[in-house]
């Protein structure tokens, strides 16, 4: 399938506010662009991207006082294919875990694996660790947080989530990723597109989603408390510990974001590309 992707931001600052944005397509995912992806400002200003800690593509500008306009628009492939379900995907030891993964098992802003890992041995220690275990975890947190865009709150960890029972996908991700940690899985959390492909239409306005990554038999496979279902269509944008690593902007200094636009469509067939972008 071929996907056409993109966004429109807008900001409105005060005064001249230096930005951090994760806005671009994860570098795993370029080979599949069919058409360049290319962030574009309005007014023009200087920007320069580069690479994180986490292997994202970020970008560095400072946003002009007044309004300032942030928007791309892409195509890409996917090969249409459900997310793998690993089921019999063993879960290393610890002293087995690349020393890249390690970083994945500690708690981290909106991860409170120091409060809730009593909580998770007594619900999950006796699940055959694995994908059984995580598959358990995605369960529970899927039923026990009700979604209610009305109720985002940037401000709530996995710990808010799971008292609060309420939320957006980042709390589902947020607290089905601490609970792994607790249970020594490796957990990272992704951002990315991820249209209405293979379920029901949704007329409401569409959002960026929040999943994670497990790392289980030398892989990272993906994971998605929320909708507790394989998806398909799924486009990386970054990845980290929590939802601190992958913001759509960091501001230092006032900004408020005054308009949101996401799309993220199957292109019709006969209006297809044939080729990359490279």
């Amino acid at each position: 399938m071929q996907i056409k992707a993109g966004y429109t931001l807008r900001y409105t600052c005060p005064q001249p506010t230096p930005m951090l944005l994760a806005l671009n397509i994860h570098p795993s995912r370029r080979q599949d662009l069919l058409t360049p992806q290319v962030l574009s400002f309005s007014p023009q200003l200087e920007a320069w991207d580069y690479t994180d800690g986490f292997g994202n593509v970020a970008t560095r500008i400072t946003a002009p006082a007044g309004e300032l306009t942030i928007s791309t628009e892409f195509e890409i492939y996917d090969s249409g294919l459900p997310d793998v379900v690993p089921t019999d995907t063993a879960q290393h030891h610890i002293r087995d875990l690349p020393d890249e993964t390690l970083v994945y098992l500690l708690g981290s802003r909106y991860c409170e694996t120091d409060i809730l890992g009593s909580f998770a041995w007594s619900q999950f220690g006796h699940i055959p660790p694995g994908w059984q275990r995580v598959a358990a975890v995605c369960a529970f947190v899927h039923n026990h947080i009700r979604f209610d865009y009305q109720q985002a709150d940037r401000t709530r960890s996995a710990w808010g989530g799971y008292t609060q029972r309420v939320g957006v996908c980042r709390d589902f991700a947020h607290l089905a990723i601490t609970l792994c940690r607790c249970l020594n899985i490796p957990a990272r959390y992704c951002t990315g597109y991820l249209g209405d492909f293979g379920v029901p239409f949704d007329p409401g306005p569409m959002d960026f989603s929040a999943w994670f990554e497990v790392y289980l038999g030398g892989h990272w496979y993906t994971a998605d408390a929320r909708h507790n279902k394989p998806r398909i269509g799924r486009v990386l944008m970054a990845i980290g510990r929590d939802a601190t690593d992958v913001a759509l902007s960091t501001q230092f200094g006032p900004a408020v974001l005054s308009g949101f636009e996401v799309v993220s469509l199957e292109v019709p067939e006969g209006t297809q590309r044939v080729g990359e972008a490279g």
